[in-house]
């Protein structure tokens, strides 16, 4: 029998720890778009001091999900349809070759099931939107060019954030449904081609209903 001492359970940081909840809440649409997110009562709630929270909160500065306004304070961002096509845009110049290079690599797929799964078992919009993303992190994930793969994780919480946004429309879940259906199969059968072709027409497909004032999800 060992005499080793169990290893440690390694706990996230108080910073990371609010930097999960408070992302999770902006994603989710529980801070709504422009609301004013307070430093003392985050830590509050959170149970920790304001200097975590603060440095959350940076973070999130950073990756564009709140902004810092002098005498005003920390809002959660508001995208215009203009900022969501932006975002949209640039998904289409860069996510498909992702896709494309993942699959050739020979990434596993089995997340991106997983996620499909979790988006069709969803219960609510921001449920079933968080699980799109993660869906399209899953295809993307094995490209092995990690500046691709950052540029891409950053537009994809700003596209969950577009999702909560008060002009979005709502969009056909059972079509966006089916094209991630039929994304996977060519992914799982080793086509990335076509995988990568059928990511691009899903994604210029909401943008071109966004610039029509459509929904973005």
């Amino acid at each position: 029998m060992s005499t080793l001492p169990p290893a440690p359970i390694v706990l996230p940081s108080r910073t990371e720890h609010a930097l999960s909840v408070i992302k999770q809440g902006i994603l989710s649409g529980r801070f709504a778009p422009g609301q004013s997110l307070v430093e003392t009562e985050l830590a509050q709630e959170l149970a920790m001091s304001k200097t975590p929270v603060r440095e959350a909160l940076k973070t999130l500065e950073m990756s564009g999900l709140v902004v810092v306004r002098p005498y005003i304070g920390v809002r959660v961002r508001e995208l215009s349809q203009e900022d969501a096509v932006a975002i949209y845009d640039t998904r289409l110049l860069l996510e498909p070759e992702a896709v494309r290079r993942s699959v050739a690599n020979g990434a596993d797929t089995s997340p991106a099931r997983a996620a499909l799964v979790r988006a069709d078992a969803a219960v609510d919009a921001p449920s079933r939107s968080l699980a799109n993303r993660a869906f399209h992190a899953g295809l993307w994930a094995g490209a092995q060019n990690p500046i691709l793969i950052g540029v891409l994780d950053g537009l994809r919480d700003q596209t969950a954030l577009a999702a909560v946004s008060t002009w979005a429309r709502e969009p056909s879940w059972r079509d966006e449904a089916e094209e991630h259906a039929r994304i996977l199969d060519a992914a799982e059968a080793g086509e990335a081609d076509r995988a990568a072709e059928l990511t691009s027409r899903h994604i210029a497909g909401f943008l071109d209903r966004l610039r029509q004032g459509g929904a973005a999800r």
